[in-house]
């Protein structure tokens, strides 16, 4: 056969078969509700917002851990880092009733009781093994995933799916995430192929002109709209100066900088309203205008390599905005997220809204699904068999769907930043347990520069409004549990626990919080009123510590 002869006749069995499914994951790095497609009209994001008429929009997304390393290994494992599976579908939980006589607070499931906890007599917890990366995976913080776990490009790869990673990546041990293609922090500077979006189109176009006629699987996780005043403080606080042709500041070709006055912008309703903060806003639409000109390129060039009527398109991001009750928390604006679900077979859904919740441990098993692979039987640690804890999303694609409880986790974010938290959420409700409650709340590093906490820092000592839903002592120091009501406090600003009048849902969503944590193997069941011995009955023995 001559040289040129080959790929005519891979072009002519590509024209006479059906086109192979693909699939392209786009990820923003803490971005948030910031698009026209989320109703905010303050900002300009076209790309974002045709992509939503080509997608089901989901109103009810959430991220299973509110931190980056964490969130990202979720998100290519459909493992949480300790366990959070949606329930099934035919035992849903039932909408909880608010005006129920007072019951105590304590649980109610069957079993052995030690320390106040329900728990199973004498048999070890039914562990469906997570995937370990509890906290950041660089530098000092050092988190990895357990090297038993297979991740979505693992299993990908497998099933003879073609993969690639551009921007970052942020999660390891490489081994446990292996890609075909991979342009990363690892191998390039994340400015580079995390924010200049000329060189990610760059990149895209090279994978996807690949001789490789292979289904592919490719995942552009952008570093906008993630804050740089610690790492790269002369780019701005939100990096918005990188690449705007401004001296020393370098030029991106296909970005046209989109500029916002601090008044223009929308505040959201948990971030302190004030000058400073405003101005943060404003420096973070800048990023995201350069991310959705990104997002851009990247679908117009599947598009002009044939592959956009083939390819399921998701948009999502990593956990919430780095403001206060943002990312790190599990309140709803620290976890709530925006998602996107393109598919060229689901026409029918284009531009519709979907209020069925979702999870981003969903997302592997989407895409697993989509592709028609199941997932493998394995063990991590013993004989257990590892489960995935989501669900896939294509079937919202056919209909809506009864989905109306997530489950989330923290543990770390940094690595000083201990302080783990349980939660669920369940239609209008949310219960969190915030096991660390005795100490103050931590902040992280470039949230700690940022303008908008400095300023909140100066104005508590100063005595000044701070103009924000909770004052920053509040902010710090926790309930054990917080329980809230979004349909009637949207700002999740009045803890319901205490309230007799909803003694009824604490006690139910408590019970099936608790029956999660036995359910995944939580490390923490028993924390922080008793120590967990499995070899023990009860397994949660008490600690005598007066909490």
């Amino acid at each position: 056969m001559r040289p040129w002869a080959l790929p005519l006749l891979l072009g002519a069995l590509r024209l006479g078969a059906a086109p192979a499914r693909n699939a392209l994951l786009l990820l923003a790095d803490d971005g948030g509700f910031e698009s026209g497609a989320y109703n905010n009209s303050a900002i300009r994001t076209p790309a974002l917002d045709a992509l939503a008429r080509r997608s089901l929009l989901f109103q009810n997304a959430f991220t299973a851990v509110s931190s980056c390393s964490p969130s990202r290994a979720s998100i290519l494992t459909g493992l949480p880092q300790v366990g959070a599976p949606q329930p099934p579908p035919h035992t849903p939980l039932p909408l909880p009733r608010t005006r129920s006589p007072h019951r105590s607070h304590g649980p109610g499931t069957a079993g052995c009781s030690g320390a106040g906890i329900a728990q199973p007599c004498g048999l070890p917890p039914r562990l469906q093994h997570q995937n370990g990366m509890y906290g950041l995976h660089q530098d000092v913080h050092h988190f990895n995933s357990f090297d038993g776990v297979r991740s979505l490009p693992q299993l990908l790869s497998q099933a003879n799916i073609r993969t690639g990673i551009i921007g970052k990546k942020h999660v390891g041990p490489g081994a446990v995430y292996p890609f075909d293609f991979a342009y990363t922090e690892e191998n390039s500077s994340v400015l580079q192929v995390g924010r200049n979006i000329t060189r990610i189109k760059q990149l895209v176009q090279r994978f996807l002109q690949s001789q490789d006629t292979r289904p592919f699987f490719l995942y552009v996780a952008f570093h906008d709209p993630h804050r740089c005043g610690h790492s790269q403080p002369q780019y701005g606080a939100f990096c918005e100066k990188f690449g705007n042709g401004e001296s020393g500041m370098g030029r991106i070709p296909d970005w046209k900088p989109q500029l916002y006055r601090p008044e223009e912008v929308q505040v959201p309703p948990f971030v302190p309203d004030t000058p400073a903060a405003r101005a943060d806003l404003a420096a973070q639409y800048t990023t995201i205008g350069r991310m959705d000109q990104g997002i851009g390129l990247v679908l117009e060039e599947l598009r002009r390599a044939g592959f956009l009527n083939s390819t399921l398109v998701i948009y999502t991001s990593d956990n919430g905005i780095p403001f206060p009750s943002g990312r790190t928390n599990l309140y709803r604006s620290g976890t709530a997220e925006p998602l996107l679900l393109s598919s060229p077979e689901h026409i029918g859904r284009w531009g519709q809204v979907s209020s069925a919740f979702a999870s981003l441990l969903d997302v592997t098993p989407t895409i697993l699904d989509w592709f028609s692979i199941p997932y493998p039987s394995y063990s991590i640690f013993g004989s257990k068999r590892v489960q995935l804890t989501g669900k896939s999303l294509l079937p919202a694609l056919e209909k809506e769907q009864p989905w109306a409880t997530t489950f989330s986790s923290q543990s770390h974010h940094e690595v000083t930043m201990y302080y783990p938290m349980r939660a669920i959420q369940h239609h209008q409700f949310r219960l969190i347990h915030n096991l660390n409650y005795k100490m103050p709340f931590p902040i992280d590093q470039d949230f700690y520069v940022s303008p908008t906490f400095q300023d909140l820092l100066s104005r508590t000592r100063a005595g000044q409004p701070t103009h924000w839903n909770k004052m920053l002592h509040q902010y710090y120091y926790r309930d054990r549990w917080e329980l809230f009501d979004h349909s009637q406090d949207p700002t999740e600003s009045h803890n319901l626990a205490p309230d007799p009048r909803y003694a009824a849902v604490f006690q139910m969503l408590r019970t099936q919080l608790l029956k999660w944590q036995w359910d995944t193997g939580d490390p923490w069941v028993c924390a922080p009123d008793a120590v967990l011995e499995e070899k023990l009955s009860p397994q949660c023995q008490p600690l005598h510590n007066e909490l």
